[in-house]
């Protein structure tokens, strides 16, 4: 379980493909920090930690993981967003977030409004994921409250200090992205008729 909060940026140091699964060695200055076995969530995907070595340690994606997300598109020198699973008792400062995503999505527009940012992303309706004007949507990971939501679009505004510190900052219209929808809004959406 996850908050959506980011930890800091870590880089993609080596890849490598093993059968259909790929090995994804990253660069780190939390990488002392992490154990064999621990959940880190690398732009909003779940994955275990296998092998530490330095300030670099080594996480798996399998099939099912590279098809439904982003992480196949990574290469050796790509910043990714990192957060460590949260622990219990602490502050829940973004919303609950499972590391599972949902589906990609596309940046379709980048607007600066004099202070905040806005990014505008386009999903596919089909697969029966919605937002919920001013409710959470996950975004490479990072945790974010929904404006101007659509069937297939939403937008979300960026403050400075999140762009600096997250690789929103990379983002270019055509970027694809993970997209992970908010569990309490899938319910109250299912509740409402507009999820099946």
């Amino acid at each position: 379980m996850f908050t959506g909060i980011i930890e800091t940026l870590g880089v993609v140091s080596n890849i490598e493909k093993d059968l259909e699964n790929i090995h994804f060695t990253i660069k780190s200055n939390i990488t002392n920090e992490l154990k064999i076995d621990q959940s880190v969530a690398h732009n909003g995907v779940c994955l275990t930690v296998i092998e530490i070595n330095g300030d670099e340690y080594v996480v798996t994606a399998i099939k099912e993981t590279i098809d439904k997300t982003n992480i196949g598109d990574l290469s050796v020198g790509t910043q990714v967003n990192i957060e460590r699973a949260m622990k219990l008792g602490d502050r829940l400062d973004g919303h609950i977030v499972q590391g599972h995503v949902d589906e990609t999505g596309v940046c379709k527009g980048i607007k600066d409004e004099e202070g905040s940012t806005v990014f505008t992303f386009e999903y596919n309706s089909k697969n029966n994921n919605v937002t919920i004007e001013k409710g959470s949507i996950t975004v490479n990971g990072v945790s974010l409250t929904v404006v101007n939501s659509k069937e297939s679009e939403f937008s979300v505004a960026i403050i400075p200090y999140t762009l600096e510190h997250t690789v929103f900052k990379n983002f270019e219209v055509g970027t694809k992205v993970n997209l992970e929808f908010d569990v309490i809004g899938k319910y109250v959406a299912r509740l409402q008729g507009l999820h099946k």
